[in-house]
């Protein structure tokens, strides 16, 4: 009887110990099962102290500044552009003639004429020719000295001086040589050729052979003041 007992009391608590074991497996499953549904917490700067915590796939954005150029003070105005043909030994050499004013409207005008096989290379090369030929009109309150008459070839060009607010009355190729000189207020009347070349380098002409008043003043030995009145 007591080998009986003996082996029921071992049963007995190796069986509470594998229970104790068990259940410890147990808890220990449920704790690390509860762990793992709990929500990570996030990590929250200190007062004070900025995040260095930065989502991924984010970039700072670029500020593209453009670069103005500089705009130029001279304007150019084609005027006309002719097609040229010239006979040479073995058929005809087909080229382009441009006609182009060049002013600064601060009383700097030039004329620039040049040919080339195309359109574009003409107007450049005339564009470049009239800032070579630029002259300097004495301008007076907005219009010219005095009245004068230009000539060039066949072509003539009568100019008037006239009172603020008149505006340019003038057409043709006398028109822009105005506009681009700076004068406001002129009367101007295209005499004999049509041609755009002669009445432009007549009116070129014409404003080269202005006097301004401080010369005439000079000569005369007067002052503006009495000159004027």
């Amino acid at each position: 009887m007591d080998l009986e007992n003996k082996d029921e009391l071992n049963v007995e608590a190796s069986a509470e110990t594998a229970a104790e074991e068990t259940k410890e497996v147990v808890e220990e499953t449920t704790v690390e099962e509860v762990k793992a549904e709990e929500p990570a917490e996030e990590l929250q700067p200190e007062e004070g102290k900025p995040s260095k915590r930065r989502s991924r796939g984010t970039k700072k954005p670029r500020i593209e500044t453009i670069e103005e150029k500089p705009q130029s003070e001279w304007t150019e105005q084609v005027v006309q552009i002719n097609r040229v043909t010239k006979v040479v030994k073995g058929g005809k050499k087909l080229s382009f003639r441009a006609i182009v004013i060049v002013g600064n409207k601060k009383g700097q005008v030039g004329i620039g004429c040049a040919k080339a096989a195309e359109v574009i290379i003409a107007i450049q090369k005339a564009i470049a020719d009239g800032r070579k030929n630029l002259i300097t009109v004495p301008i007076f309150k907005t219009t010219i000295p005095h009245p004068i008459t230009g000539k060039s070839g066949a072509g003539s060009v009568m100019l008037r001086p006239a009172s603020q607010g008149t505006g340019i009355i003038a057409g043709g190729a006398v028109r822009p040589v105005l506009e681009l000189a700076g004068i406001e207020n002129i009367l101007a009347k295209s005499l004999g050729s049509k041609s755009p070349l002669n009445a432009a380098y007549a009116t070129i002409n014409a404003l080269k052979a202005l006097t301004p008043f401080n010369e005439v003043a000079k000569k005369r030995g007067l002052t503006m003041a009495e000159l004027l009145n």
